[in-house]
């Protein structure tokens, strides 16, 4: 697994994990200047960035996937975060390795996810998508991240930009493990563990967290669980960078 490693080395270990389409250097600023004491693990999932790309790409080869960094590095317990479909690979690593995580967040996670949305989204990336050059992909960009900054941007465009065989520009990733992704975020809901201190972080204007989830949390976790809201959409942590920020290095200090 390709991995972006961040912050103090002798710190306390946080293990970070990106949703779908995306990969492990999207939480460069988020460690840098929210979490400079911490040892912060970004690995690129299976089929995303400079990782393997050989199926399967299922929830449990992520979990263990992820586990191999812990091992890797020789982490026996760690701060768990997880956004988007990261979120839902970070609930089932704490199910499966409950031992090996102190505390779970959530970012606007994709759980449980209707099928009739999940399967038109997995089609939306069948087909492939290329650019002339960096500016063309950079735009298309922009319009899917309308509230994203320049800096955002800019580090997206440099960071995850490869050229295909024809020498047009593609995002670095499988669209194969993309689309088996929706289909594994339509899975029946399961909660982190009872008792894990876990944090549920909702981006009020995705409507990607399902109301369901939210009362099985409150129902399993019950005083271990927090909630919070951002007033932002899905990529709440690049759209609202200061604020996503600064909740994660305040819980996660506790």
């Amino acid at each position: 697994m390709h991995v972006h490693r961040y912050g103090d080395p002798a710190g306390s270990p946080v293990v970070v994990l990106h949703g779908v389409t995306g990969h492990g250097a999207r939480w460069r600023r988020t460690a840098e200047r929210y979490l400079p004491d911490r040892l912060v693990l970004a690995p690129d999932l299976r089929g995303h960035g400079r990782s393997p790309y050989e199926p399967p790409w299922t929830v449990e080869r992520h979990v263990a996937d992820v586990l191999s960094v812990l091992d890797a590095d020789g982490i026996e317990r760690a701060d768990l975060v997880g956004h988007s479909y990261g979120g839902l690979i970070a609930v089932h690593l704490a199910r499966t390795s409950q031992r090996r995580v102190r505390r779970l967040v959530l970012l606007d996670p994709a759980i449980g996810l209707p099928p009739a949305d999940a399967a038109a989204e997995a089609r939306s990336y069948m087909a492939p998508v290329s650019f002339a050059d960096a500016a063309e992909a950079r735009a298309a960009l922009a319009a899917r991240w309308p509230d994203a900054p320049d800096e955002a941007l800019d580090d997206e465009v440099a960071e995850h930009l490869e050229p295909g065989p024809d020498g047009r520009l593609r995002w670095r990733f499988e669209q194969a493990a993309v689309v088996t992704a929706y289909s594994e975020m339509t899975r029946p809901r399961l909660t982190p563990p009872p008792d894990m201190p876990a944090h549920l972080v909702i981006a009020a204007k995705a409507d990607m967290v399902r109301p369901e989830f939210v009362a099985d949390c409150r129902a399993a976790l019950g005083p271990a669980l927090v909630i919070s809201e951002i007033d932002a959409g899905h990529m709440l942590y690049t759209d609202r960078e200061e604020e996503t920020g600064t909740l994660l290095a305040s819980w996660l200090r506790e």
